[in-house]
């Protein structure tokens, strides 16, 4: 359940008004076009050590962060985004038992690169774990929400006209038949190594966390590992898609079968993660960790 007096029928309305005026922003600077709603019209970017921020990035949180403290003021919530992290106190969690994560544009580079292959993120946490997620795709112009605030969790998409479209994920079992989908930009030897002792199919390659889960989600693939080397993907990466992709029934854990936390003190999501339609998870675990301890001996799943 919400916050009282707060329910779903309040959030949702929300929810989808900031995600439908993000997806106009993201795609007018991506068309290089004149954003709507007063900001500036020039795409440019911030270097930053993390990765490169764009105009777009900090103009959807602006979006966001504003959108949801002017509709719910007297929320006892926190708003925390990738953007403003730095305001934390690092290496604390932030003191709130209910707390928004919030990733105005995940897959920056793949935005800059114009693969359209980018999404944002809402993810709604009750302690440690989310409770409800919303990934918006803007360029397939497709709204994922994953609401698990009650006993029947529930998993859809929705276009910008409010057409609400079920999950249509695969079921096959055996690990010979499961296609990956696989990052762009972030591999190396050991995940090539991790991926064919698994002896799954040719995969297909996609931008952001959200795009993967979501693609899991339509069927078009069956399984995501993220393997943290230099970097590890952070909270804000994670958090709305795995709510998502549970809400359907899916599963995302370690390699090691332990949940992802959120909001400890250190945002990296590192070690072997495994997003799953659900039916061969466990399998699939079993396979990697396995394989790991052979790969890379000591490395913390």
């Amino acid at each position: 359940m919400l916050p009282a007096p707060l329910t779903i029928h309040d959030l949702l309305p929300v929810l989808r008004r900031l995600c439908w005026d993000a997806t106009a922003v993201l795609r007018a600077y991506a068309r290089g076009e004149q954003p709507p709603f007063g900001y500036p019209p020039a795409l440019s970017v911030e270097h930053d050590p993390k990765g490169p921020v764009t105009a777009a990035d900090l103009a959807v949180n602006d979006l966001l962060l504003k959108g949801l403290g002017d509709a719910f003021p007297a929320a006892p919530w926190t708003l925390l985004s990738e953007e403003t992290v730095d305001q934390w106190p690092a290496g604390q969690p932030v003191d709130a038992e209910w707390l928004w994560l919030l990733d105005p544009l995940d897959g920056t580079k793949d935005f800059l690169q114009g693969t359209g292959e980018y999404a944002v993120h809402l993810a709604l946490l009750r302690g440690h774990r989310p409770v409800l997620g919303v990934v918006l795709l803007p360029e397939l112009q497709q709204l994922w929400i994953g609401s698990l605030l009650s006993d029947a969790p529930a998993a859809w998409w929705e276009s910008p006209e409010g057409e609400r479209h079920p999950v249509s994920s695969s079921q096959p079992t055996s690990l010979s038949e499961l296609i990956p989908v696989t990052s762009r930009s972030h591999r190396d030897d050991r995940l090539e190594a991790l991926m064919g002792s698994l002896g799954v199919a040719a995969g297909i390659a996609r931008g952001s966390v959200g795009g993967k889960v979501a693609a899991i989600l339509r069927g078009e693939t069956d399984l995501y590992v993220s393997l943290s080397g230099r970097t590890a993907p952070k909270d804000w990466d994670m958090a709305a898609p795995e709510a998502v992709l549970l809400a359907a029934g899916g599963a995302f854990t370690h390699a090691d079968g332990e949940p992802l936390l959120y909001n400890t003190g250190d945002p990296r999501q590192a070690g072997c993660l495994i997003a799953s339609h659900g039916t061969s998870h466990q399998a699939l675990c079993q396979a990697a960790a396995t394989a790991m301890a052979a790969i890379d001996p000591g490395f913390d799943l």
